[in-house]
């Protein structure tokens, strides 16, 4: 039996958190689809419910969700009720987050990087930091029903649209035309219309530029198509006849 399947099925080991349903299939859905393939319950909490997007309403990105999910093939996928596009780091926000990472327990935490054009990502990215932080503190105002404290061994910030040079790339190629498709289900955003049309890629141009994007992250690390990654803490390497990427 695998380490994922010893694992109590309201657990997952890899939980990507991000502020908007379609963020995570935008930045790492290649990744969970790679995660997912090895062994591990991937799972996915959007923060929000898509109720003030140029384009659609709560309920079509609800029902894309649920249809990114299946394709995706992530064990879990939830939604919590902050505003959309007025996502704040509080106290309440923190607990809410902190009482699904105790009952989720997930290893592996994917976060939106730190910096970026959408107040809602950047925002995301502390409020999640912290959330985990605060999941770990034995005397946090939560109720027990909760599940004990929990604090995540590692957290990773998804840095796809990020002008900054990653830490890791993680090698999608076998699951790049799946993870296009898991985009292609918010047809409310992607599909072609008028609305919106100055802010959304052209839908004739999605696989064109998402491919595009994917291949020059796959360059760097010398695979076809990849996702970039940053985290904050320096890596251990026990044998250097083990590095991975060729230098010359």
């Amino acid at each position: 039996m695998s380490t994922a399947d010893a694992l109590p099925q309201t657990a997952v080991d890899i939980l990507a958190i991000a502020a908007h349903r379609d963020d995570v299939e935008q930045t790492c859905g290649g990744t969970l689809l790679v995660q997912q393939s090895r062994g591990w319950r991937t799972g996915i909490l959007d923060l929000t419910q898509g109720e003030s997007g140029t384009r659609g309403t709560a309920e079509d990105r609800a029902r894309e969700a649920a249809e990114a999910e299946r394709i995706l093939h992530v064990a879990h996928r939830e939604a919590l009720d902050l505003p959309d596009g007025n996502v704040e780091n509080t106290r309440e926000n923190r607990l809410k987050i902190a009482a699904i990472l105790r009952r989720l327990r997930p290893r592996v935490v994917i976060l939106p990087y730190w910096q970026g054009r959408h107040p809602d990502h950047y925002t995301t990215a502390n409020l999640g930091y912290e959330a985990c932080f605060a999941a770990g503190l034995a005397k946090l105002d939560l109720a027990p029903e909760h599940g004990a404290p929990h604090r995540p061994y590692k957290i990773l910030y998804a840095s796809l649209y990020a002008d900054v040079r990653p830490t890791f790339v993680v090698d999608i190629t076998p699951h790049v035309e799946t993870r296009l498709a898991a985009l292609l289900a918010y047809r409310s955003q992607y599909g072609n219309q008028s609305t919106g049309s100055s802010l959304f890629v052209p839908e004739d141009d999605i696989r064109e530029r998402t491919f595009a994007t994917a291949r020059h992250y796959g360059l760097l690390a010398g695979v076809r198509y990849a996702e970039p990654f940053v985290q904050r803490e320096v890596s251990l390497v026990e044998d250097l006849m083990m590095v991975p990427v060729q230098t010359i």
